[in-house]
């Protein structure tokens, strides 16, 4: 009989291993940190960490419960 996976356990087996997969690099990332191997600005570090930043954002944003989406256009007047 086959073993059919639930959509919970299907999204925990992925969301932790993407989940994992994020932390590692962003552990990884911090490796440049290293001021003897790497020659960087406070603007590449800014610019890094604001791009991190918007995409979190943004994924966080797609977990949002709130119908966004059925929201109508209308513009002011």
């Amino acid at each position: 009989m086959e073993n059919v996976e639930s959509k919970r356990d299907k999204f925990i087996r992925i969301a932790e291993a993407r989940t994992n997969k994020i932390i590692s690099m962003i552990q990884l990332l911090g490796n440049c940190s290293n001021q003897s191997s790497y020659d960087y600005t406070e603007k590449d570090v800014s610019d890094i960490f604001n791009a991190i930043d918007k995409e979190l954002k943004l994924a966080r944003q797609k977990f949002n419960t709130t119908d966004d989406k059925l929201t109508k256009f209308k513009l002011n007047r």
